[in-house]
């Protein structure tokens, strides 16, 4: 006869695991892709991080010298308490290791960019690549590679002209780089120019930009741009001048008696670049062309390093800034899968992300996946990072799992899912799920009952589910 009373099931206490992909699909294997070559002549990846490391070398010199007088717990620390590049730091640090203050500061602003240092608020802290600078190769050349998509920041922008114009170079300069790629050798800088141009003009026919009527100031079509826009004869050539000596800075290119030429590290990266944009070309959904949702549904069927290499791909089609705005927006959506999935994405993108994550802590649906993220980026192990969560944090965050389950999942996975919850037994699990509010809760419960094999423990989840529907 069975027992009408609930049995106090005792479950298995594991730690939390992140939900990488719910559906079926996810146990089928793709046909592997052959591992691309890079270009013929180009280096081999420990002679390119030798190059990084000779070109870095000052940047990771005053990284270290940070990390030995900034640290906390020392008596190096600054006047104001502060860890930031104060003055009094950059000065402190020219007279330390013999450089001027502007060249501290040059070398400072290349190891933030690089990942060598971390700022958080008014702290500062080596960055994980300066850990692994003299053992791992990949983590140098990841360091590079950050230094270089960041090219835009390393020079200021040239004065006197409109946000809008630098805007457009910075986005056109891709194919400008791709095409010094393809030459693999000098190419003048007029050429280049004609080639920005050319971009440019697409750029803004893709905008589909409304032209003004010479001196009235209105559109001469029925609609106004959203935003004024530079004028279609705004001289381009200063801003290629700025955008190839900044590239030049970072040591993407050689600039010069008017050609400009890619180094062996600028032909690597721009062929890497390249090589990713086709792996998501090449992807069924053909994700690269996809929004972030749609992208992130398409990933939902990949294996979590496959995943990842989309994620990486889909990134790299497009500004950081705007990708991490996108990720974000899927995440605030109703489906659970794409929350967690679009924090995976955020974690391919690393710090340049950490800004937008920490402002979204105060959203209760985005908080327990926003908290692991931060402690993650952090340092923290990912097997321990759920010890952030406060108890009813870990509960809301075992309810949008077992939706994402539910949704996309199978009845076996949504009954392993029970193994995750930090509750010892079941009656106390579902007393919590019904406290935490998650707006999923009753029908998380309904399916979890509808899949649980054990008859009595189906039915206590069954009547938790009716508590919660009826408000009792």
């Amino acid at each position: 006869m069975t027992s009408r009373i609930p049995r106090d099931s005792r479950l298995r206490l594991v730690r939390p695991r992140p939900l990488a992909a719910a559906p079926r699909a996810v146990n089928q294997r793709r046909p592997r892709r052959a591992a691309p070559r890079p270009p013929e002549g180009t280096p081999a990846p420990a002679e390119l991080a030798g190059m990084a490391r000779a070109g870095l070398a000052g940047a990771v010199r005053v990284a270290r010298w940070a990390d030995t007088a900034l640290g906390p717990g020392r008596d190096g620390a600054t006047a104001d308490g502060k860890s930031t590049l104060s003055e009094a730091t950059a000065e402190r640090a020219a007279a330390d290791l013999g450089l001027s203050p502007a060249q501290i500061r040059a070398d400072w602003d290349t190891a933030r960019l690089a990942g060598l240092v971390e700022v958080h608020g008014d702290d500062a802290r080596p960055g994980w690549r300066l850990r692994a600078w003299n053992r791992d190769d990949s983590a140098v050349l990841r360091g590079w590679v950050a230094l270089f998509d960041a090219w835009s920041l390393a020079c200021p922008e040239p004065d006197a002209h409109e946000p809008a114009a630098v805007a457009e170079v910075v986005s056109a300069m891709p194919q400008v780089l791709s095409f010094l790629q393809l030459s693999a050798g000098p190419v003048p800088v007029e050429q280049l120019l004609d080639l920005l141009q050319q971009r440019v003009t697409e750029l803004r026919t893709e905008r589909c930009e409304v032209s003004y009527e010479p001196g009235t100031g209105r559109p001469a079509g029925p609609a106004a741009p959203a935003e004024p826009v530079p004028a279609p004869d705004a001289p381009l050539a200063p801003l290629l001048d700025w955008a190839l000596r900044a590239l030049a800075s970072v040591g993407a290119l050689t600039y010069g008696a008017g050609q400009a030429t890619l180094t062996p590290l600028g032909s690597w990266a721009v062929w890497v670049k390249l090589e990713q944009i086709c792996v998501a070309a090449q992807s069924p959904a053909g994700n690269i062309e996809q929004s972030a949702e749609d992208m992130l549904r398409g990933c939902a069927q990949l294996r979590p390093n496959a995943a990842r290499a989309e994620y990486r791909a889909w990134l790299a089609a497009r500004p950081v800034g705007s990708a991490v705005t996108e990720l974000i927006h899927a995440a605030r959506g109703d489906d659970a899968l794409l929350r967690g999935l679009a924090f995976e994405a955020l974690r391919v993108v690393g710090a340049p992300a950490e800004p937008d994550v920490r402002s979204v802590v105060d959203e209760p649906a985005l908080r327990p996946y926003a908290l692991l993220w931060l402690a993650e980026h952090d340092g923290v192990d990912p097997e321990d990072a759920h010890e952030v969560l406060t108890r009813e944090e870990a509960t809301w965050l075992w309810v949008d799992t077992a939706a994402a389950v539910a949704d996309h999942g199978e009845a076996p996975m949504l009954v392993r899912h029970l193994e995750s919850a930090v509750q010892p037994t079941v009656p106390q699990l579902l007393d919590e799920v019904r406290a935490v509010g998650h707006p999923r809760t009753v029908q998380v419960l309904v399916a979890l009952a509808a899949a649980h094999p054990d008859p009595a423990l189906a039915k206590a989840v069954r009547r938790a589910a009716f508590q919660v529907h009826t408000g009792r």
